[in-house]
């Protein structure tokens, strides 16, 4: 979309500032927001693993230790089982330590208690358990847990089967240990992890508010200031060294904004200037002035007017990416030939030498292409001593216009400069113009997917080559 006619100089360069403004306060409310999550995220994962891995812990520990239980039980029950199986009909179940760590007893076929520990004297069988399998026996002393073996075993007297228990207090106390030093441990250990983490991440993020406040602070009129860019090559720092790149355009943007202004004033001043002196002195001397004259003069200048405001809107088109261009195909040698003409009506004594121009064909805008070997053509007149020269051709899938004369040349410091606005050169190619024509070349031709160059010719002046997308 073209600029608007009626913003105030500048509003491009300030409405940019605020986007650039707006663009790092996302970033830095972006910023606080990933600070945040990354936060939630590291205790929320941490918490999971620690609870999994605390889980795991006491389950390996519990089952360890009730593991060490049964095989002491099933040690004893093997013990005794081998006095009766040797005959002992009174087997040593008597309990050698705490009697609230273990019971004993030998049950007969019916299950019928006929020895047992002190603890369970009189008592009737805890469990009945099958051969070589083991089972908990509920609480039945002191609300202490036990955990029971059984060995089967013969006897004089037939199979009988012997019971002992052992205690489950020394699996549960370490265990009820560990899981409540876990729950204390865990919350503390979470918090201390989120801190951590929301410590680091803001050391981490704390160049995004210098890159901020540096932005905060750069106006239009500023644009040479730049946001702090930290040491490495992490996401922040590239962030700042885009930024950075984004003002270095800004600046250049605004400078030629500047100098584009300054410049269309200048040679819009000119023309109305002479408007205005010939219209003076024939409202001072309406005697002295024809008015055939004066209207020829106004007409030139008008005509000036007119060019000049038609070279900015076109180059205003290319700056928005709104330059439209018809397409279609077309023979390049044609309009070569018709510009050829024009050279020759206008040149007199100038000779135009067209006879290395061949077929060429490509798909662009007739219009814009004409106006491209106009300026090259006028250009070309302008500056040669006796000779212009053009030649076109096509290969490997290129169409090569080449313009050429025996001017003075253009040096070799301004080929690249000499296509930007508002460009006249010191030397003798300086031709008084507006400094546009070229640079409408170089747009029309990159619209078209072509490129354009200036460089020595063979003829002791300049060439300018203009390289175009052939047809299909």
């Amino acid at each position: 979309m073209a600029a608007d006619p009626t913003a105030p100089p500048g509003a491009g360069r300030r409405a940019g500032i605020e986007r650039v403004r707006a663009g790092v306060t996302r970033v830095r409310a972006g910023s606080q927001g990933v600070r945040v999550r990354l936060t939630i995220a590291a205790v929320l994962v941490v918490g999971i693993v620690l609870a999994a891995g605390g889980i795991t812990l006491v389950s390996v520990l519990s089952s360890t230790l009730t593991g060490e239980v049964r095989a002491a039980a099933r040690a004893r029950a093997t013990e005794i089982a081998g006095q009766l199986e040797a005959g002992n009909r009174s087997p040593r179940v008597t309990v050698a330590h705490d009697q609230d760590e273990e019971l004993i007893q030998v049950l007969d076929r019916d299950g019928v208690v006929i020895a047992s520990s002190a603890n369970v004297a009189g008592r009737p069988a805890v469990a009945r358990l099958g051969d070589g399998r083991s089972a908990g026996i509920g609480r039945p002393f002191d609300e202490d847990a036990f955990t029971a073996v059984a060995a089967v075993t013969g006897t004089p007297d037939g199979p009988a089967t012997v019971i002992v228990g052992r205690s489950l207090a020394d699996v549960l106390e370490p265990t009820a240990i560990v899981t409540r030093t876990l729950l204390a441990g865990l919350p503390l250990l979470l918090a201390l992890i989120g801190l951590l983490t929301w410590r680091t991440l803001g050391r981490a993020l704390a160049p995004v508010e210098a890159v901020r406040r540096e932005v905060d602070e750069i106006s239009a009129a500023e644009l040479h200031r730049r946001v702090p860019q930290p040491r490495g090559s992490d996401e922040i720092a590239r962030l700042a060294a885009t930024m950075n790149r984004m003002l270095d355009r800004l600046d250049r943007a605004a400078a030629a904004q500047r100098g584009f202004v300054s410049d269309a004033s200048h040679e819009l001043r000119s023309p109305v200037a002479a408007i205005r002196q010939h219209a003076e002195v024939a409202l001072a001397h309406p005697g002295r002035a024809a008015l055939d004259d004066l209207a020829r003069t106004v007409l030139a200048e008008i005509l000036r007017v007119e060019r000049l405001v038609d070279d900015l809107l076109l180059l205003a088109r290319a700056d928005e990416s709104t330059l439209r261009l018809t397409r279609r195909p077309l023979d390049l040698d044609d309009l070569v030939f018709e510009e050829v003409r024009h050279l020759r009506a206008m040149s007199g004594a100038l000779r135009i030498d067209s006879a290395a121009v061949s077929a060429g064909q490509i798909d662009g805008d007739s219009a814009a292409l004409r106006r491209v070997l106009r300026n090259l053509g006028d250009n070309a007149r302008q500056h040669a001593r006796g000779l212009v020269a053009f030649s076109l051709a096509e290969r490997d899938g290129r169409v090569l216009l080449t313009v050429d004369d025996d001017g003075p040349g253009v040096p070799v410091a301004e080929r690249e400069r000499i296509f930007e606005r508002f460009v006249r050169l010191d030397q003798a190619r300086a031709d008084g113009g507006s400094g546009l024509g070229l640079a409408i070349v170089a747009e029309v031709v990159r619209a078209h997917g072509g490129s354009v160059c200036a460089s020595a010719g063979t003829l002791g002046g300049a060439r300018f080559a203009v390289s175009l997308p052939a047809s299909g």
